[in-house]
């Protein structure tokens, strides 16, 4: 059941299940979210999720989570688990789990009736052979020569491919509907075929498939689905779904609704395009934070309700569009402003040595875990001699305007004291190294007196600093819509990684657990990385920037 606060906005959906309800059509709601074990989630899954799980929950109703595991050679154990992770991740328990594969004996059966009823027939013509018979937009199929087959024959064939009797590809069962329907798709369509491959559930129980179109809609009609909600390239196929379930002996007819499948600007979600980054090593693996997957997403730093919102936000609809990044980023932002403890952390570390501040003294400063929310407690920041800023927050030539440290300027430290810069050290190349400033004893936790200082810079004890890796990630494609470039790959953003290997991060992130998620005072949203971080590495990824600066 979804852990949504909010109430979810009407749509088109949500009203015809309101009317069929009313209509006393069907005493309980049911749904199925029906994902291939061939990949991982992406963040187009997780729109179907949040809508067949949400529908089930608003209407105390049920949502299966069935895996179409029918295509063996492509799908495996690890995406399934994968998969169950991804869902549970997200907020939802299914009712039952099932597959389609627990009805491979049923789904025979149905085969069976269909060539009986003389509406199947087994063709021995190639996919080429089959491509050309079936015609095009504009032009009827013709029939193929295997259509008058006798029922007798077609069923002694169909038993022989299930009994192994036949090369791979040498026979195809097919619907036998109509060659020259406008909708190419009731053209005969294939029902089976016959593939050796070892199915990560049955074994070698079966060499032969059925295919999606066909198993979709019984193993809907056995689960007693009320609703079977798919992305918009199925509509097309919903005649076939029909024609299926009104030609074979089952009680239930579920109704397929289509919705526009989910397009966000600068991502892919093809799971074969995904795969191809991931096997040709442009990103680190499935889970790499600057995929769409759900799990990239999650090692990346987003949480469960920031998606989730994300989906209610672009809502459901009959048309399909292409939604702004940015949407996605400021849901995160938003979520993780009210929820991420602050911390301090310099990515690019310049030493500043405070001359007047006593040798062997060490403060520890009190620092509020959250401006706005007081229940999530204080810390102790150490505070020493010798402290480190960022190479950004000093400039040996200030530009106009420029707010925070030069020579002969003063500013604060955040939470601490106010420095001011009176020597410069520079390395024999002219890069400054280090600076030597003063402090203002009487400016913690007030304002100088006579003046005005106007810059607030963050900042860590050098002795009291960690270590850590940073990962800057950023949006994967240069352009909005790869997925229309002849070659995606070539238009791959070469600046969506920049690690930085010598940041130096608050000594009270010690403690901090695997995915715990901070905002980096005056940098960004960071997330303690689950797979490489440990107790003698961090390795912190950034999650998003603090304000929309993508050009």
């Amino acid at each position: 059941m979804s852990t949504t606060e909010n109430s979810p906005a009407t749509n088109f959906i949500r009203q015809i299940v309101t009317k069929d309800l009313a209509e006393k059509k069907h005493s309980q709601v049911i749904t199925r979210f029906p994902p291939e074990p061939n990949g991982f989630l992406h963040i187009g899954h997780a729109k179907s999720i949040c809508l067949n799980f949400g529908i089930a929950a608003e209407n105390n109703g049920k949502c299966n989570l069935r895996f179409d595991d029918t295509n063996p050679e492509k799908e495996s154990i690890e995406y399934v688990r994968a998969i169950e992770k991804d869902v549970h991740w997200l907020g939802f328990e299914w009712a039952e789990l099932r597959h389609s594969s627990d009805y491979f004996e049923l789904l025979y059966d149905f085969a069976v009736e269909l060539i009986e009823k003389g509406l199947a027939y087994v063709d021995s013509h190639s996919a080429e052979q089959i491509r050309e018979f079936r015609g095009t937009l504009t032009k009827p199929g013709k029939a193929s020569p295997d259509r008058s087959r006798s029922k007798a024959e077609n069923l002694d064939l169909f038993a022989k491919m299930r009994a192994g009797e036949f090369a791979d590809g040498q026979y195809l069962l097919r619907a036998k509907i109509d060659m020259a329907a406008a909708n190419i798709n009731m053209r005969d369509p294939a029902l089976y075929r016959i593939r050796r491959v070892h199915h990560q559930r049955t074994g070698d129980d079966w060499c032969i498939y059925p295919m999606y179109d066909y198993t979709d809609c019984i193993s809907d009609a056995i689960e007693n689905i009320t609703h079977s909600l798919c992305t918009l390239e199925f509509a097309d196929h919903r005649p076939l779904y029909d024609w299926v379930l009104d030609n074979i002996t089952i009680d239930s007819h579920p109704q397929q609704i289509e919705f526009a499948r989910l397009e966000l600007e600068y991502t892919i979600v093809s799971k074969r395009k995904l795969n191809q980054l991931v096997v040709d090593g442009h990103v680190s693996g499935w889970d790499d934070p600057r995929m769409p997957t759900i799990a990239g997403l999650r090692r990346a730093g987003f949480t469960p309700g920031a998606i989730r919102d994300f989906c209610e936000r672009i809502g459901v609809t009959k048309k399909d569009s292409s939604i702004e990044m940015a949407v996605l980023e400021n849901c995160i932002r938003e979520d993780l402003n009210n929820t991420a403890a602050r911390a301090m952390a310099v990515l690019d570390p310049l030493k500043v040595v405070i001359e007047n501040y006593p040798h062997d003294q060490v403060e520890q400063l009190e620092a509020s875990n959250h401006p706005q929310n007081e229940a999530m407690g204080k810390r102790k920041v150490p505070f020493a001699k010798e402290v480190y800023i960022d190479q950004d927050d000093f400039a040996d030539v200030p530009p106009p305007k420029y707010k925070r440290l030069v020579e002969g300027g003063e500013v604060r430290l955040r939470g601490a004291y106010v420095i001011k810069c009176h020597q410069v050290i520079k390395d024999v190349d002219g890069k400054v190294i280090e600076l030597r400033c003063t402090y203002d004893e009487n400016t913690l936790g007030k304002k100088p007196e006579g003046r005005k200082v106007k810059g607030v810079i963050h900042w860590v004890s050098v002795t009291h600093a960690l270590d850590a890796e940073v990962r800057l990630y950023d949006r994967l494609f240069k352009v909005p819509n790869p997925a229309a470039e002849d070659d995606f790959c070539a238009v791959l953003n070469p600046g969506s990684l920049q690690v930085i290997s010598g940041a130096k991060v608050e000594s009270s992130l010690s403690t901090a657990g695997l995915g715990s998620r901070f905002q980096f005072e005056r940098v960004g949203y960071f997330c303690l990385d689950t797979e490489d971080s440990s107790a003698d590495k961090l390795v912190f990824n950034r999650t998003v920037t603090l304000r929309d600066t993508w050009v």
